[in-house]
């Protein structure tokens, strides 16, 4: 039985706890861990108990005794860091081991005492373990040499990305200081559709091993359409979603912070209106971060109290807010991994389904919303776009390597790249490619026996900003009488006299002190129409894809209602007289009586983009409208444009190059990739921006079946909608 694998410290905590039994999950990864060598990637539910299955053989499995930190516990948020600390020190009970959290926000008492005496457990971000590689090597050496496993939660969200990357190199650097055998790495993870990659994370594919925790989780799931076609929410619409959330625990998760902030203020004064309890929240990035840590106590300790927080992905990952009665997804979640994270905020009592409530505001996201959950029930999730070249990663970790060590061989930096797992995808001739044009920008000198951070690359050292890979937003402190309320990003157009939405309030600005970076404000008494901001996110191919079989079909979500059954009737008409054969190919293509068309893509965000990039270069008059996939052209036949932009497309290097030079400002690209030479930026573009095997199938094997239009549909731009569309014949969005 793997509970007698267990030390007598864990079972003793196990006993105190009064648990009947240990879960499926806990019990394999008890055995496995216990019984090998193997690295594990632990994929289960939320509230499946993955961080127990994690812990409880680790803890048993380490001798504390030895010097250093034994246990590195490595997570994407510092809310994530601080809720799992009181998770580890209550496993740690009955065990005389120290935990000390790592980042910006921690006690710095603390740290002191784990620099003087490394040992224990470490919880840290991969921005704050840079840190630590560029100004406390010696001190990393101490802590991390003797280091037996490093713990990453919420893996999925490091996959893929560059964020990820860059703690896939920090853990290869990590390896290189251990003095005996590298430490073993244990992944954990409710949402990953791609096993294999996940096991390449860890740089030992073959010594990794997944345990997939298969119990299925009931979902009671409902649609609901209720069209919106202004700015704003609806009285109508506030008043059908608050008999939906005023007597539960419910988390609601539209796709932006204005739309959060708007929902959470209209619910709260409807509440008021009807006697109903106001506690009604506001939770994402900007609001601060004392008000987020309260709502979230609030939730957890809120046994007998209902409330209800409007939220984006900052409540997405697992930090710990009691139990939720129903989830509400307003419009379509951008991923059926960000659905199946959500979703999984409710349910969390032993023997407790999941509650989902879909609501679509728009024909368009109704059909995507069906469109995700079609997938879903199949097992389909996402797969990982990685960048197998990270040229912007390397410029980083060149410059801090150099900074680490105040002075290294070109020879040995050489070898220490190669032995970089994060780097295994870049040739030897391209890393000296880029190190010969960064001593040639100055970012590095060259010594003639050694190199080191050149004068330009000390600029870039020495900011703050250097330890990340993403861009941290300059922000303006948004305050009242004294106190913080939250932030709002330099560049957003405030004004005096403007209403804004901030911490589920209508705050009226006062003042704007640019130089300050300080907005002062005062609770707006008047009907002014508050501002705020969104965002957008990437929809993957065979999410449009299903959309399109959705549309040609008589399928229906199993509970609805006759308004959802309208809102998917308004699409099927509006395509109706438009015969498709293949699904796989055949796309919409409507002409309409002023002369212009219509064709409607079906695929995804990339491929959109890369063909609307091609479209530009050929100087076509074109708007693009990405929430619905749709191309529209000021001319009556697109079949010549077509054919020039397959020849178009076989040029796209060249064009890119073109680009480059015109206006590099347009590929958006990554905080490290702004620093490479132009060679090296178009690869980036080519194989991370655009997908260009998605591109090259859909223009060699469209086929434009065309068709009228039935009936004209609303434009996509109504409440809170992040659609944005481009007129490319002027190189502006509005």
């Amino acid at each position: 039985m793997s509970y007698q694998l267990l030390s007598e410290p864990i079972r003793r905590y196990i006993h105190d706890q009064g648990w009947g039994a240990l879960r499926p999950i806990q019990d394999v990864a008890i055995r496995s861990i216990m019984g090998s060598e193997n690295n594990y990637i632990i994929v289960a539910g939320t509230a499946s108990g993955k961080t127990e299955a994690a812990f409880l053989p680790v803890l048993s499995n380490v001798d504390f005794r030895q010097p250093g930190v034994q246990v590195l516990y490595v997570a994407p948020l510092i809310a994530l860091i601080n809720d799992q600390f009181q998770r580890v020190e209550q496993l740690c009970l009955h065990m005389d081991v120290t935990v000390t959290k790592w980042h910006g926000e921690a006690s710095v008492g603390a740290k002191k005492r784990l620099l003087q005496t490394p040992e224990g457990i470490m919880l840290i971000t991969p921005e704050s373990l840079e840190a630590m590689f560029v100004n406390r090597i010696a001190d990393a050496r101490r802590l991390f040499s003797n280091l037996k496993f490093i713990v990453i939660d919420e893996i999925h969200t490091f996959l893929g990305s560059d964020r990820g990357m860059h703690l896939q190199s920090l853990l290869s650097r990590i390896e290189q200081l251990s003095v005996a055998t590298a430490p073993r790495v244990v992944g954990l993870s409710a949402t990953i559709g791609d096993y294999l990659e996940a096991k390449k994370f860890t740089g030992k594919e073959a010594q990794t091993k997944v345990l997939v925790d298969k119990t299925p989780k009931e979902i009671d799931t409902v649609f609901r359409f209720y069209e919106q076609s202004g700015a704003e929410f609806t009285v109508s619409f506030i008043e059908m979603l608050y008999e939906e959330v005023k007597d539960k625990k419910v988390l609601i998760f539209p796709n932006s912070r204005g739309a959060a902030e708007e929902l959470a203020v209209k619910l709260k004064k409807h509440a008021e209106r009807e006697g109903g309890h106001l506690f009604y929240f506001s939770h994402h990035s900007s609001v601060d971060k004392e008000l987020r840590e309260y709502i979230e106590d609030f939730a957890k300790e809120s046994a007998r109290r209902n409330f209800c927080i409007s939220c984006t992905s900052t409540l997405e990952l697992g930090i710990d807010i009691g139990s939720v009665d129903m989830v509400v997804q307003i419009d379509s979640a951008h991923s059926i991994a960000s659905l199946i994270q959500r979703v999984g905020r409710s349910g969390r009592r032993e023997g407790q389904k999941s509650s989902l409530l879909m609501i679509a505001t728009t024909p368009w996201d109704l059909l995507q919303s069906f469109s995700c959950w079609e997938l879903y029930k199949i097992g389909f999730i996402e797969p990982l776009k990685k960048q197998e070249k990270p040229f912007d990663l390397l410029l980083h970790q060149i410059l801090s390597i150099l900074k680490e060590t105040c002075g290294i061989s070109a020879n040995e930096l050489v070898e220490r790249i190669k032995r970089n797992v994060a780097f295994f995808g870049i040739i030897d001739e391209d890393v000296q490619y880029l190190l010969k044009y960064m001593i040639s920008a100055n970012l590095v000198e060259d010594l003639g026996r050694e190199l080191i951070v050149g004068y330009e690359g000390e600029k870039l050292t020495n900011s703050r900003d250097f330890y990340s890979m993403f861009f941290t937003p300059e922000l303006m402190k948004v305050m009242h009488e004294g106190k913080k309320i939250g932030d709002l990003q330099v560049g957003i157009i405030i004004e005096l006299g403007d209403n804004i939405y901030l911490g589920a309030k209508i705050w009226k600005v006062a003042v704007v002190d640019l130089g300050a970076k300080i907005i002062l404000v005062k609770p707006a008494m008047d009907g002014k129409r508050p501002k705020f901001t969104g965002g957008g996110g990437d929809i993957h191919p065979r999410i449009r894809e299903k959309m399109l079989e959705l549309i040609f079909s008589d399928a229906m979500p199993e509970q609805t209602d006759v308004l959802v059954a309208e809102g998917l009737q308004k699409l099927r008409l509006y395509f109706s007289d438009i015969a498709m054969e293949e699904l796989l190919y055949d796309r919409p293509c409507i002409h309409t009586a002023k002369g212009t068309t219509m064709l409607y893509t079906f695929t995804g965000t990339r491929i959109n983009h890369t063909l609307l990039f091609v479209f530009k270069s050929l100087g076509v008059a074109c708007h693009h409208i990405e929430d619905e996939s749709l191309f529209m052209f000021d001319i009556p036949d697109i079949t010549a444009v077509w054919e020039d932009a397959k020849k178009a497309f076989s040029k796209i290097g060249t064009l890119v190059d073109v680009a480059l030079l015109e206006n590099p400002g347009q590929f958006n690209l990554s905080k490290w990739g702004a620093y490479l030479p132009n060679e090296l930026k178009k690869e980036q573009i080519l194989n991370l921006r655009f997908d260009l095997e998605g591109t090259w199938d859909l223009l060699q094997q469209i086929r434009f079946v065309k068709g009228k239009g039935i009936m004209e549909l609303p434009p996509t731009e109504v409440h809170n909608k992040t659609a944005t569309v481009y007129n490319i014949t002027d190189d502006k969005a509005t």
